[in-house]
Protein backbone atom coordinates (compact mmCIF):
# COMPACT_ATOMS: atom_id res chain seq x y z
CA UNK A 1 0.00 0.00 0.00
CA UNK A 2 2.84 2.45 0.58
CA UNK A 3 3.13 3.32 -3.21
CA UNK A 4 -0.38 4.39 -3.06
CA UNK A 5 0.25 6.64 0.01
CA UNK A 6 3.15 8.11 -0.72
CA UNK A 7 4.59 9.92 -3.80
CA UNK A 8 8.50 10.07 -3.74
CA UNK A 9 9.63 10.81 -0.39
CA UNK A 10 6.04 12.27 0.46
CA UNK A 11 3.13 10.64 2.26
CA UNK A 12 -0.30 11.79 2.43
CA UNK A 13 0.07 13.96 5.24
CA UNK A 14 -4.19 14.06 7.36
CA UNK A 15 -5.15 16.15 9.98
CA UNK A 16 -7.85 14.35 11.84
CA UNK A 17 -9.80 16.70 14.13
CA UNK A 18 -13.02 17.44 15.81
CA UNK A 19 -14.36 21.00 15.15
CA UNK A 20 -16.71 22.41 18.00
CA UNK A 21 -18.22 20.75 20.91
CA UNK A 22 -17.59 17.66 21.00
CA UNK A 23 -15.88 15.71 23.48
CA UNK A 24 -15.79 12.02 22.17
CA UNK A 25 -12.02 11.02 20.53
CA UNK A 26 -12.18 7.43 20.87
CA UNK A 27 -12.99 7.47 17.14
CA UNK A 28 -10.63 9.79 16.03
CA UNK A 29 -7.78 7.99 17.99
CA UNK A 30 -8.93 4.42 15.93
CA UNK A 31 -8.48 6.34 12.92
CA UNK A 32 -5.21 7.64 13.98
CA UNK A 33 -3.65 4.70 14.32
CA UNK A 34 -5.17 3.05 11.45
CA UNK A 35 -3.98 5.46 8.97
CA UNK A 36 -0.53 5.46 10.91
CA UNK A 37 -0.47 1.87 9.82
CA UNK A 38 -1.44 2.00 6.31
CA UNK A 39 1.63 4.26 6.02
CA UNK A 40 -0.53 7.89 5.97
CA UNK A 41 1.06 10.48 7.90
CA UNK A 42 -1.34 11.43 10.99
CA UNK A 43 -1.24 14.84 12.88
CA UNK A 44 -3.53 14.79 15.66
CA UNK A 45 -5.86 17.97 15.81
CA UNK A 46 -7.69 16.31 18.51
CA UNK A 47 -11.00 17.77 19.42
CA UNK A 48 -12.64 21.03 20.62
CA UNK A 49 -11.24 23.06 18.03
CA UNK A 50 -12.59 25.82 16.71
CA UNK A 51 -13.06 25.93 12.60
CA UNK A 52 -10.52 28.34 12.82
CA UNK A 53 -7.78 26.13 14.86
CA UNK A 54 -8.63 23.43 12.60
CA UNK A 55 -7.74 25.67 9.17
CA UNK A 56 -4.32 27.13 11.05
CA UNK A 57 -3.18 23.91 11.55
CA UNK A 58 -3.77 22.30 8.14
CA UNK A 59 -2.19 25.53 6.85
CA UNK A 60 0.97 25.22 9.12
CA UNK A 61 1.25 21.47 8.75
CA UNK A 62 1.02 21.53 4.81
CA UNK A 63 -1.40 18.94 5.07
CA UNK A 64 -3.29 17.25 1.99
CA UNK A 65 -6.69 16.20 3.97
CA UNK A 66 -8.65 17.39 6.42
CA UNK A 67 -10.69 14.66 8.11
CA UNK A 68 -13.35 16.14 10.18
CA UNK A 69 -15.57 14.15 12.48
CA UNK A 70 -18.58 15.29 14.93
CA UNK A 71 -21.57 13.11 16.55
CA UNK A 72 -22.76 16.26 18.07
CA UNK A 73 -25.52 16.88 14.92
CA UNK A 74 -23.39 19.93 14.46
CA UNK A 75 -21.50 18.99 11.24
CA UNK A 76 -23.07 21.51 8.56
CA UNK A 77 -22.17 24.36 10.33
CA UNK A 78 -18.83 23.31 11.55
CA UNK A 79 -17.57 21.25 8.43
CA UNK A 80 -18.89 23.81 5.84
CA UNK A 81 -16.87 26.98 8.21
CA UNK A 82 -13.71 24.80 7.59
CA UNK A 83 -14.17 24.65 4.14
CA UNK A 84 -14.69 27.92 3.38
CA UNK A 85 -12.01 29.00 5.51
CA UNK A 86 -9.93 27.05 3.68
CA UNK A 87 -10.91 28.83 0.32
CA UNK A 88 -10.36 32.47 1.76
CA UNK A 89 -6.83 31.51 3.09
CA UNK A 90 -6.42 30.19 -0.49
CA UNK A 91 -6.11 26.43 0.73
CA UNK A 92 -8.69 25.41 -1.32
CA UNK A 93 -6.75 22.37 -2.47
CA UNK A 94 -6.98 20.39 -0.04
CA UNK A 95 -9.04 17.61 0.41
CA UNK A 96 -11.59 17.46 2.92
CA UNK A 97 -13.44 13.96 4.41
CA UNK A 98 -16.07 14.16 6.75
CA UNK A 99 -17.72 11.56 9.16
CA UNK A 100 -19.69 10.75 12.50
CA UNK A 101 -23.26 10.89 12.85
CA UNK A 102 -24.59 12.32 10.00
CA UNK A 103 -27.60 11.58 8.58
CA UNK A 104 -28.56 10.66 5.03
CA UNK A 105 -30.29 13.99 3.92
CA UNK A 106 -27.37 16.10 5.42
CA UNK A 107 -24.59 14.10 3.00
CA UNK A 108 -25.82 16.38 0.12
CA UNK A 109 -25.48 19.51 2.05
CA UNK A 110 -21.47 18.44 2.83
CA UNK A 111 -20.84 17.49 -0.59
CA UNK A 112 -21.73 20.53 -2.22
CA UNK A 113 -19.22 22.46 -0.49
CA UNK A 114 -16.67 19.57 -1.35
CA UNK A 115 -16.67 17.69 2.01
CA UNK A 116 -16.67 14.06 0.67
CA UNK A 117 -16.90 10.67 2.18
CA UNK A 118 -19.22 11.62 5.16
CA UNK A 119 -18.74 8.26 6.71
CA UNK A 120 -20.95 6.84 9.81
CA UNK A 121 -20.34 4.26 12.33
CA UNK A 122 -19.36 0.77 11.10
CA UNK A 123 -17.76 2.23 8.31
CA UNK A 124 -14.84 -0.20 7.36
CA UNK A 125 -11.44 1.71 7.92
CA UNK A 126 -10.29 0.33 4.39
CA UNK A 127 -12.64 1.93 2.81
CA UNK A 128 -11.83 5.24 4.40
CA UNK A 129 -8.37 4.89 3.20
CA UNK A 130 -9.53 4.01 -0.03
CA UNK A 131 -11.22 7.16 -0.75
CA UNK A 132 -8.51 9.26 0.81
CA UNK A 133 -5.83 8.24 -1.22
CA UNK A 134 -8.20 7.74 -4.44
CA UNK A 135 -8.99 11.93 -3.65
CA UNK A 136 -5.38 12.41 -2.70
CA UNK A 137 -4.13 11.22 -6.19
CA UNK A 138 -7.05 12.31 -8.44
CA UNK A 139 -7.05 16.12 -6.86
CA UNK A 140 -3.80 16.91 -4.98
CA UNK A 141 -0.90 14.37 -7.27
CA UNK A 142 -3.21 14.44 -10.32
CA UNK A 143 -2.81 11.00 -10.70
CA UNK A 144 -5.40 8.64 -13.11
CA UNK A 145 -4.59 5.33 -11.39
Amino acid sequence: MVEQVQRGERRIRVLLAKPGLDGHDRGLLILARAFRDAGLEVIYGGILRSPEEVVEIAIQEDVDVVALSLHNADHIPNFIRVARLLRERGAGDKVIVGGGIIPPDDKPVLEREGISGNFGPGTPIEVIIDHIVERVRKERWKTSG
